[in-house]
């Protein structure tokens, strides 16, 4: 049985614990709603865009299609994993990593590289895989410039036929305690099939022309798609932290308590020993 000291370090380590996984909680709960509102904001224009990419080329002509829209066959696959530079955020990092794991099983006839953004999913893949570029600075200056610029050079190895198709690997926010691993194909991207007959089409009016406006609205379309992945990971990078690290102060709240019930035990059972031995002596001397 450990005795009064070792107890009471016991509860003073894990008081100071509580203090440490209460200031993480607060922290993130502060970030959380900076980092939400951004995702907020970009989805509708995410899925504007990408409506309007739909429309326009579900007219377009079939041999001028986008060479970001160009189906070949497929011998290289780049991953993007996007995780944090952090831990202590629940299974955030390690869903990523299994759904990587698994979508590695799945496409295992073909080369497989890897690009990580976070430190946490190029720590767990570069002993096993290929890592086709670690871009966890990312973080460091995050906004669209820096996202498009690692969006670029994905979009130039595909162009130039290194990769046959890329896969964003991601935590999709919800709320601030559900995160959806989601895997979705950026390149190539999905074309609509052309309207049928029965539908009613829409009418534009392109300026200058419809070719000339999607080879600019595709490669926006592409960084915008990336960067919306990576806001929606720090979305559910601060609500998993948040969560876990309430969670983690509960628990040690139930230790300390039950640590204190023991240790108000074995100081009454020291004390009562002594007062039993305080008597026996004295009633020895009096016997004597």
């Amino acid at each position: 049985m450990a005795n009064l000291k070792e107890i009471r370090g016991r509860i003073t380590s894990i008081s100071s614990t509580m203090q440490i996984t209460r200031a993480m909680k607060m922290v993130s709960a502060a970030k959380l709603k900076k980092a939400q509102d951004a995702i907020v904001m970009l989805r509708p224009y995410s899925e504007k865009l990408q409506e309007i990419i739909q429309n326009v080329n579900s007219s377009s002509d079939p041999d001028q299609i986008s060479v970001y829209a160009q189906k070949r066959e497929v011998k290289r696959i780049l991953f993007i994993a996007v995780t944090s530079n952090r831990g202590l955020a629940g299974a955030f990092n390690s869903s990523i990593v299994k759904e990587l794991n698994i979508q590695f099983k799945n496409k295992s006839q073909y080369e497989v590289e890897v690009l990580t953004i976070g430190k946490k999913a190029f720590d767990a893949v570069r002993k096993t895989r290929q890592v086709y570029s670690n871009e966890s600075a990312v973080f460091d200056n995050l906004n669209f410039d820096t996202v498009s610029h690692v969006t670029e050079g994905v979009m130039s190895s595909f162009k130039e036929g290194k990769f046959d198709e890329v896969y964003l690997i991601y935590n999709k926010f919800v709320n601030a305690a559900t995160q959806e691993v989601t895997a979705e194909q950026l390149l190539p991207i999905s074309m609509a099939e052309k309207a049928e007959e029965t539908q009613v089409e829409t009418d534009y009016i392109f300026e200058p022309n419809r070719n000339e406006i999607l080879d600019n609205l595709i490669p926006k379309a592409i960084k915008t798609q990336v960067f919306k992945a990576v806001l929606d990971s720090v979305a559910s990078e601060h609500g998993a932290r948040m969560t876990a690290m309430h969670k983690a102060t509960d628990n040690a709240q139930e230790l300390k308590n039950d640590l204190v019930i023991f240790y108000n035990k074995a100081r009454q059972a020291a004390i009562t020993n002594e007062i039993l031995e305080i008597v026996s002596g004295a009633e020895a001397l009096k016997n004597s």
